[in-house]
């Protein structure tokens, strides 16, 4: 079998600004050998079971040198691995990518090169400066702040470079930044030329400041600005105090707590960093199946003779188990199709749209009741399905008073997670998380089995809960809530996050 190696830019920090192409070849993935400064959710692309390799390298240490990260793509590429070189970035943009494509080409292995977005513009755009604008610059070259001006045997002539261009981007070089500076004023470029130094440019730690060339410097020293830095020097940075963006977003900087289950966790946590929060994920709850597969047949069956009228999905949670036993056992959502759904919520309904399924009636109201409140007003004698959770909200009683004949089956129990994070557990015991959000009853009394005295601690910051239910939960716990979605939607928390910190 022949190795293939993709050589592919993963962006410049904001895991959003991964190719298409990028995400496809991750997917289909045995290897992937990643850099320093790549998000590590882009990890999750790749298969559960592929080799992930570190191949990080920063100016004070490496993990692989750049010859032992070619020998590592060839000798995986022939032994006949589908191999991803993961790098921030765009391979051919100081990625050294060119070296890495030249020793496959020479070891005979098939490659590609995927391009990335380049920090080079991706970062100032973030901080609200373009490298090209009418008027002020119609040109721009990107350098590397790595060397130092005065080696003899610097590659960059920066007195040379001063004039030559509108626009000068310097990657990284924190510690060469005052002779770069010196050496453009040097080369003619005026003292008050404006100039934007950007950390962590694209992602949620972003930082920016700006000053003259002369003065950038010490603004970055003063700031305790570290690598990965880039600095912007021409005209265009003084387009920064009219139309930043990302930094000027409501919740830009805030460390958000997500409690929610692994898998879930992510769908806010996206939401959270498109508006520059930085989310910090601690799962609350671990969900464990409980039916036998005996039991989901027997479901099924009873489905598949269309003897239901009536499912009730009450949580994404529940959707999807039925629908991994569905696959597993050779069957689709046909089985379905004597059946009438309903869903509690919006994020069920799209779990079912996802599937191919519509569903019937959505609750007027994001609770168990709302949901038992929106169904038809004659229910008697109706057959009605309830996949849930062990120990969730029982709606059989509300169902059969209304004369329903009502049948349930438990798919799944919420425990509480075996561990923390101890990164995790340090922030909070710090001080440094500003929020924490509640998606459920459950996931606030499991957290306080799970962090036990050091629960007290979130009885100091903003308390986000979803809705009546997990807010009641909150109080009696003795946690504050600051925030309550309306409605009970994972967007609309995020929304009042965002509504509380611009109004505050």
């Amino acid at each position: 079998m022949s190795g293939f190696v993709s050589l592919v830019g993963a962006g410049p920090g904001d895991p959003g600004l991964l190719t298409l192409s990028g995400r496809a070849r991750l997917a289909r993935c045995d290897v992937v050998v990643y850099d320093r400064l790549i998000d590590p959710s882009l990890l999750e692309y790749a298969p559960a079971q592929a080799e992930r390799i570190f191949a990080g390298k920063s100016p004070e240490s490496k993990a692989l040198t750049q010859d032992e990260i070619n020998d590592l793509l060839v000798a995986k590429g022939l032994a006949g691995m589908r191999v991803v070189r993961l790098k921030g970035g765009d391979p051919f943009v100081f990625g050294r990518g060119g070296e890495e494509a030249f020793a496959l080409a020479k070891a005979g292995v098939a490659f590609e090169v995927i391009p990335g977005i380049s920090s080079s513009i991706a970062a100032p755009a973030y901080a609200g400066v373009p490298v090209t604008h009418r008027g002020l610059a119609s040109s721009f070259a990107v350098v590397t702040g790595h060397e130092d001006e005065d080696k003899p045997d610097a590659s960059v002539d920066w007195r040379r470079l001063a004039t030559s261009v509108d626009t000068i981007v310097v990657l990284m070089g924190a510690a060469a930044l005052p002779g770069v500076t010196r050496a453009l004023v040097e080369g003619g470029r005026p003292a008050e030329t404006p100039a934007v130094t950007i950390e962590w440019g694209t992602t949620t730690r972003q930082r920016s400041v700006s000053s003259t060339i002369e003065g950038i410097a010490e603004a970055v020293r003063a700031a305790g600005m570290r690598n990965p830095l880039l600095t912007v020097v021409g005209q265009v940075a003084s387009l920064r105090d009219h139309i930043a963006w990302f930094e000027n977003r409501p919740l830009f900087g805030k460390k958000v707590l997500v409690t929610r289950t692994r898998n879930q966790a992510s769908a806010l946590s996206d939401l959270l960093r498109r508006e520059g929060a930085i989310p910090i994920e601690l799962a609350a709850l671990e969900l464990s199946p409980v039916a036998t597969d005996g039991e989901l047949d027997a479901m099924t069956k009873r489905l598949e003779s269309r003897h239901f009228n009536w499912c009730l999905f009450t949580s994404t949670n529940a959707a999807n188990f039925v629908f991994d036993y569905l696959d597993r056992s050779g069957r689709d959502v046909r089985v379905f199709a004597g059946c009438k759904l309903a869903a509690l919520g919006s994020a069920t309904a799209s779990a079912l749209a996802a599937k191919g399924l519509r569903a019937d009636l959505v609750a007027s109201e994001f609770t168990s009741n709302g949901l038992v409140d929106s169904l038809p007003l004659d229910i008697g004698g109706l057959h009605f399905l309830l996949p849930r959770a062990t120990g969730g909200v029982d709606l059989r009683g509300a169902l059969r008073a209304r004369g329903a004949i009502v049948d349930e089956i438990a798919l799944y129990e919420s425990k509480v997670p075996g561990r923390i994070e101890p990164e995790t557990l340090q922030l909070l015991r710090d001080g440094e998380i500003d929020v924490a959000t509640f998606a459920s009853s459950s996931s606030i009394t499991n957290l306080a089995v799970l962090l036990g005295d050091d629960f007290d601690r979130l009885k100091g910051m903003l308390i986000a809960s979803i809705g009546p239910v997990t807010s009641e939960t909150a109080r009696e716990h003795g946690l504050a809530v600051d925030i309550e979605a309306a409605p009970h939607t994972i967007a609309a928390l995020v929304e009042g996050l965002k509504a509380h910190y611009a109004n505050a």
